[in-house]
């Protein structure tokens, strides 16, 4: 990073002011709590970590320093399920994000696409946007998703949440903003995948090797030299 898109130190300063008063409402929180599952509690808790985030982001990016701070995941900011016990209803939202990582291999589908239809307008599969456009109208996401190198994408984050519902919504109900209504205390489960992840499984299992071979070391330590005469 830049000097010029660094924080400034006023900024990390007021970052972690912000720690502190998130604290302080935490805290205040807990201790007026009114039952196990408090809503106060819970906003106040997400705030902490946000702020807590903030602050170790800019610290990091003035400083090129860490906090003792671990900021829970999603997932397990989720608050106690509190939707109906026998849902008539599930809505799955499912969101996946891709990379252009070959535009001219997306290009190429979206132009078979287009001669394939026949349609003589006007040609859309010439800018990256249009073929988008043509691949997602032709294929379903579950398609896309299990054939994405073939379309020149590659695969970022994705999540899905099923949540549950007393009864089906109106149709047209949510089309014009489909996830601002979701209430996570009626999430049943969800399901994310991240490169995130998969960098912590890589450090876990190379933590592991250096163990066993630590204990190999050891190991061996305990046996007798070989005779160097020996044939």
């Amino acid at each position: 990073m830049s000097d010029a898109a660094q924080p400034t130190a006023a900024e990390v300063r007021a970052a972690a002011e912000a720690v502190k008063t998130a604290l302080d409402r935490h805290l205040a929180a807990v201790e007026r709590r009114s039952g196990e599952d408090d809503p106060a509690v819970y906003e106040a808790f997400n705030q902490l970590a946000a702020a807590a985030e903030v602050y170790d982001e800019l610290l990091y990016d003035r400083y090129d320093e860490v906090t003792p701070f671990e900021i829970p995941g999603a997932e397990d900011a989720l608050p106690p399920y509190t939707g109906p016990e026998e849902p008539s209803a599930v809505s799955v939202l499912i969101r996946r994000d891709y990379a252009v990582a070959e535009p001219q291999r997306l290009l190429a589908h979206a132009q078979r696409i287009e001669a394939a239809d026949g349609d003589d307008g006007p040609s859309a599969s010439g800018t990256v946007h249009g073929a988008l456009g043509l691949l997602f109208g032709e294929f379903e996401p579950d398609e896309i998703a299990s054939r994405h190198k073939e379309f020149g994408l590659e695969e970022g984050d994705s999540t899905l949440w099923v949540t549950a519902a007393d009864e089906p919504a109106e149709p047209g109900e949510w089309l014009e903003e489909p996830f601002e209504q979701v209430d996570p205390q009626q999430v049943v489960c969800r399901f994310d995948v991240s490169a995130v992840f998969d960098d912590m499984d890589a450090d876990d299992d190379a933590d592991d090797i250096e163990d066993e071979l630590d204990t190999d070391l050891d190991e061996d330590e305990d046996l007798e030299p070989l005779d160097a005469d020996r044939r």
